[in-house]
Parts: C-alpha cells; structure tokens; sequence
C-alpha cells in the first residue's frame, strides 16, 4: 500500500513558566518527543493512551495545525508546513477534522444546510444551485433526513449533530480524515451508530483515517493498525490483531486488561494488570524508560537508558523487556 501520510522523527516541545521576572527559569513541556510513524492510503491507524500522551497534539501536527519543534510531516511526499499559503489552502481539501464535541464545533447561528457547505463556499466549489445538491446528497449519505437542512445545531440530538460534522468534513471529498475523540461526548447507542457510520464511510469511500480515542473496544472495531503512546513517544505499533491479541510492551498490556470483555485468546478472563501512580510529568521526564517507574519487569537499563523502538514480530516495541501478552 502506498503511504499518504510520514511523521518523521517529530517532536513538539512547549517553553513554559517565566511569566514573571523573578520567576524560576523556563521549562519545556515535551508533548510529542520523537514520533515516527506512517498512514498508508486507505487505513486506519488507531492511536491510545492516556490523557496528556501526545494523541491529539500529533493530531494537529499531522494536519498542519501547529509547526513541529524539529522533524516533518508530509502528506503525499510534501511537507505539511511549507510556509505556502497556497499549497496549505490546497492540502485544506485533502484533510479534514472531525471534532470530539460536535455542538461546539458547529456554529449555533447558522442553519445545518449552510454549515455543511460553508467548505465549498471557502475553497469556490460549484454554483449555488451544484453545492445544494451536494448537500442533499451528503444528508441522505449521513442518513438524515433532507428538512433538517433548515435547522439548527441546538433542535437536534447529539448523534444528528456529529452526522452533521461528518458530513462537513467529507462533502470536500478529503483524501485524510482526523478523528479526535469522535464519540466520547455521545451515548453508546449513538457511539454504535457513528462509529458503524465511519466504517461504511472507510470501505465505499476508501478513506483514510487517523482515529484517536480512549476507548479501546471502539479502536479495535475500526482500527487496521494500532499506535500506543506514552508521555509523547510511540512505545508498540502493530496491526490489530497483533496489538489486541499478543501484546508486547507493559503499558499496552495494562491498557488493554483494563477493559472488562476483552478476554485472551482461549476464552478466559484476562488478568488484571495495574498501573502504580501516575503518569510523570511531560515536564520533569524520568532517565531512561519514561514507563520505568511504573512497570513491574524495570530492571536497571531501564533507568539508564530509554528504549528504541524495534520491530519485534508483528509488532515494533520499545521495551528493554518485552514480553507477550494475551487478548
């Protein structure tokens, strides 16, 4: 498969505290630290871990949202970042985000019709009448009935809202869609409803997808392939199958025994693996292995020197000791 999208060697690294004179000196806060990873056209690639792991900063590094600290991103061969206003309006087409709280990210005065065309009306696509019957089409495409064309995000419910996002998002015909947290904000019979949506959409459009979410059921139902971040690096990467069902690294592993009706491969219960603490500060990194102080197998090269990720099997790893989970 040809790649669409390379993160290479990316980081992210904020200054901060110094607001004041007599403050102490600045800090960096490194949100993403040295993220490489590519998308292949056509799949999805799920990214986990926990709150303050880098997921949604990779995210808007990946869409040109903010600037990488060193390294690049490119998207089909070019740089993401170029300084080229014209080559950022174009990449706009060809990328799109889908927001995790679609009541916010809709605008509460304009009606849903003129919302999903707002992206045609910006990038000067078709008449009047041609970007009418685009919007029809994207309503019945989203399952939603082609009245509520003339309502407002607060008249409907908050699966109609996120269709209404997805619709706004895909009517530009984009080659890359971002999903942030998609269906946090929804119930869970709503959550089934869109994430299904989402992968009709994948396999009659032949989208690609770079799917960020906590939820870890969700990730594996979408998912081709699966990044586990911690504390802004990528410690496993694999295809599903190999990530939900043999699990190398100790992070992975307690993420994936956290959730209750995933069991191993023979049909037991899965052994509960618990985290101590918390995670560290993306201020203050501990040396070596940023998953040391938290992991049961540290031994002392774990403390001294912070691990590569390598292909390890189906899966690459970065752990000094790896060992083989069960889903």
């Amino acid at each position: 498969m040809k790649t669409l999208v390379s993160v290479e060697g990316v980081t992210r690294h904020y200054r901060v505290g110094k607001r004041w004179p007599w403050a102490a000196s600045p800090q960096v806060l490194r949100a993403v630290d040295g993220v490489t990873i590519d998308i292949a056209r056509g799949e999805t690639l799920g990214v986990v871990g926990e709150s303050g792991s880098g997921k949604s900063t990779l995210a808007q590094l990946v869409l040109g949202l903010v600037a990488p600290s060193s390294g690049r991103v490119l998207f089909e061969g070019k740089p993401v970042d170029d300084g080229d206003a014209a080559v950022w309006r174009q990449l706009r087409r060809e990328m799109q985000l889908v927001f995790q709280d679609p009541l916010g990210a809709l605008n509460p005065r304009l009606n849903v019709g003129r919302q999903i065309e707002e992206p045609l009306v910006i990038h000067r696509i078709g008449t009047g009448e041609e970007r009418a019957e685009k919007v029809r089409r994207m309503l019945d495409a989203m399952h939603l009935k082609r009245s509520l064309a003339e309502r407002y995000p607060h008249e409907l419910s908050g699966g109609q809202r996120q269709r209404v996002v997805l619709a706004r998002a895909l009517i530009l015909e984009p080659k890359l869609i971002v999903c942030d947290e998609p269906v946090s904000a929804l119930d869970v019979s709503v959550q089934a409803q869109i994430v299904n949506l989402l992968a009709d959409l994948k396999s009659r459009l032949n989208l690609t997808m770079l799917f960020i979410s906590h939820d870890l059921r969700i990730v594996r139902h979408v998912s081709d392939r699966v990044a586990v971040m911690y504390l802004g690096r990528i410690v496993e990467v694999g295809d599903r199958a190999s990530i939900f069902g043999a699990a190398q690294h100790p992070y992975t592993q307690a993420l994936i025994s956290a959730v209750p009706e995933l069991r191993s491969a023979n049909g037991t219960p899965r052994k509960r693996v618990r985290l101590e603490g918390e995670p560290p500060s993306p201020i203050s990194l501990p040396t070596g292995c940023r998953f040391s102080p938290r992991c049961a197998r540290a031994t002392a090269v774990c403390a001294e020197r912070e691990p590569e990720l390598r292909s390890r099997g189906a899966t690459s790893v970065a752990c000094h000791n790896p060992g083989e989970g069960g889903a």
